[in-house]
């Protein structure tokens, strides 16, 4: 059994609903995965629900339009439209925060569940997962896993210590 078919029987539908997602962003010019997802391109897989994305902030209006015309129910919050089909577990999340546009100028083709999608670089990655890891508004138990996910990275990626705060590399010896 594939990964692909593997998430697809736990969350219902969200291997499919992620191929329609990409299908839906293949459309509107550049994009990338971030968060949870993107971290398990770079180290040892972690089941997730979420896929995160950054979109160009110019092709948001029309995104949401598509994915709401795709039966994909759409929520907006201050700072991400959230994005999830009717039965499905995979929720879906585009940031609208500026500071990860320059993310798009940065990135792999990588295979995510059987797709071929642009992934941000592993420093973006990191970046990202500090800024999530820093912001003390974030639910406690978000912050751990971003917090795992960065000492996860760390641990694969040594070179990466410099680029850490100091009580992630405090936790990983040398």
């Amino acid at each position: 059994m594939t990964a692909s078919e593997i998430f697809e029987s736990v969350t219902g539908s969200g291997s499919s609903d992620f191929a329609l997602l990409v299908s839906i962003l293949n459309e509107h010019g550049r994009w990338c995965l971030i968060g949870g997802l993107a971290v398990n391109c770079y180290v040892e897989p972690v089941y997730t629900l979420d896929a995160d994305i950054v979109v160009a902030v110019s092709e948001v209006d029309s995104i949401r339009r598509d994915l709401a015309g795709a039966a994909f129910a759409v929520k907006e919050f201050p700072h991400s439209i959230n994005a999830q089909m009717r039965g499905s577990e995979l929720r879906i999340q585009l940031t609208t925060d500026s500071r990860y546009q320059d993310f798009l100028d940065d990135t792999n083709l990588m295979e995510v569940l059987d797709e071929q999608v642009p992934v941000a670089s592993l420093i973006n990655i990191v970046r990202g997962k500090i800024w999530a890891w820093s912001d003390q508004t974030r639910r406690s138990t978000k912050r751990k896993k971003d917090e795992l996910d960065l000492m996860r990275m760390l641990e694969a990626y040594p070179e990466l210590r410099s680029s850490m705060p100091e009580e992630i590399t405090k936790q990983i010896p040398e």
